[in-house]
């Protein structure tokens, strides 16, 4: 069910504290932690503590979280020092967008110059 914890999601071990991750914010609604492939300097990603299988649904469901991760971006960037320099935040819906986790996150990227369009 939507916003339920699933069992076998990676997002969901790590916001119970299951699975270790660095994690460098958290509100009463999201998680931000460093990514374990970062494609940048600076890779955090920003779940909602609800499961949610993409951001689409996610925003469907609950607006206000989807709004609390893009706030929280703005919190990553400043303290991640990258606000000032410019960074990149990315939903990634679907596998034919390169999706792998199943559960709604918003990838901060920053710390070097990044091109437009990505690949």
């Amino acid at each position: 069910m939507a916003g339920e914890p699933q069992a076998d999601c990676l997002f969901c071990k790590i916001v119970a504290g299951e699975v270790p991750a660095t994690i460098v914010r958290e509100t009463e609604t999201t998680v931000a932690f460093r990514d374990i492939n970062p494609q940048a300097p600076t890779h955090v990603l920003v779940i909602p503590k609800a499961h949610y299988p993409n951001a689409a649904e996610l925003a469907a469901a609950e607006p206000k979280v989807i709004a609390d991760i893009l706030c929280e971006s703005r919190e990553v960037a400043a303290a991640e020092e990258i606000e000032e320099s410019g960074f990149r935040v990315v939903f990634n819906t679907g596998s034919g967008a390169g999706q792998t986790v199943f559960h709604a996150h918003l990838h901060i990227l920053g710390g070097r110059g990044l091109q437009w369009p990505p690949g």
